[in-house]
């Protein structure tokens, strides 16, 4: 699980739709977050949720 949650953060780091000044405080959070077990059940779930609201705009502009 904390392998997945270290390529979470590679992909938030690699991300050009979040803004430059946002993404230290995710990481921050999420590092935050991978400490407390039950946190990270929470951080997945809703990065799955957010996933499902913006899968459908990457797949319109062909990137899923």
């Amino acid at each position: 699980m904390k392998e997945k949650i270290e390529k979470i953060i590679e992909k938030i780091e690699e991300a050009e739709h979040i803004a430059p000044e946002n993404k230290p405080l995710i990481i921050e959070k999420i590092k935050e977050w991978k400490e407390e077990d039950n946190a990270v059940s929470e951080v997945i779930l809703k990065l799955e949720n957010w996933w499902l609201e913006v899968e459908p705009i990457f797949a319109e502009m062909g990137l899923v």
